[in-house]
């Protein structure tokens, strides 16, 4: 009867001890998952406003969430009287192994978080990256995918854009083709100047401002370089580029005007 009460009072100590951390870490528990869930939805609507990509978002805030659900999970272990020295270490090193088999990929991640937040370029921006052009159709997680203009579609990584020179052709709204053609040195540049701008000024797609530059680039040994550069939408580029090509062409045609060969040189007249 003796050991009876002896471990009736043991466990009555218990109670007493562990009721009030019980209760404490049940109350912190469930107004911390209250408060976590509140603040989700402030963050959710906070990545809305800034136009982050509907396939981030999600993984964003999942990632938010495990985050602080853990720290309220030591919070609680803590209330109980707890050690948590030993699993803390054993997470530290779980992580350690993680970050280390991951390298790579964890470096994509935070290139994307980088390009979420620093906005180099958004969906549907014309890039060019380490020589690939393309528009871009997604802005993932580890990669950006851009969809060339033979359609095919390039899965760069996210560390690739931010360690390499990112070029936007499509942040001024305008893009201005590069455009160069020849004319033969006995031939009028003024004359030549008149002929394609005639010919530019009925393609509807080239835009009137900013005003088409047209101007001699490089002489060449057996002709002059003139540089054509109108400017058009970004979704205009290579349309545009190919009906100007075709109708200066057309239009040297109509015109008379002669180009060099490379199979032979021939001297005669500068033009003025």
């Amino acid at each position: 009867m003796d050991r009876i009460q002896e471990y009736l009072h043991i466990a009555i100590d218990k109670i007493v001890f562990f009721a009030p951390r019980i209760i404490g870490a049940a109350f912190v528990l469930w107004i911390g998952f209250k408060i976590i869930k509140r603040i989700l939805k402030l963050i959710e609507a906070a990545l809305k406003r800034m136009n982050i990509s509907d396939t981030m978002r999600p993984f964003l805030t999942s990632i938010i969430s495990v985050l602080l659900k853990i720290a309220i999970l030591f919070i609680v272990i803590s209330i109980l009287g707890a050690d948590l020295s030993g699993f803390v270490a054993i997470l530290a090193a779980i992580s350690f192994a993680i970050g280390l088999s991951l390298q790579g990929s964890l470096g994509n991640f935070a290139s994307g978080i980088l390009i979420m937040f620093l906005k180099p370029y958004q969906v549907t921006d014309w890039i060019e990256v380490d020589d690939k052009f393309g528009k871009v159709q997604e802005i993932g997680i580890f990669n950006t995918t851009v969809k060339t203009p033979g359609n095919k579609i390039l899965m760069i990584p996210n560390s690739k854009i931010t360690d390499d020179v990112v070029t936007n052709y499509s942040r001024e709204g305008v893009i201005r083709l590069e455009i160069t053609v020849t004319m033969p040195y006995s031939e009028d540049f003024p004359k030549i100047k008149k002929i394609i701008e005639d010919t530019l000024e009925p393609i509807d797609k080239i835009l009137d401002t900013p005003i088409p530059e047209i101007g001699i680039e490089n002489f060449d040994s057996h002709s002059v370089s003139i540089a054509v550069r109108p400017y058009v939408k970004p979704d205009d580029f290579w349309d545009v580029t190919f009906i100007a090509h075709q109708e200066i062409k057309r239009a040297f045609s109509e015109h008379h005007i002669k180009v060099a060969y490379s199979e032979g040189v021939e001297l005669g007249s500068i033009g003025v």
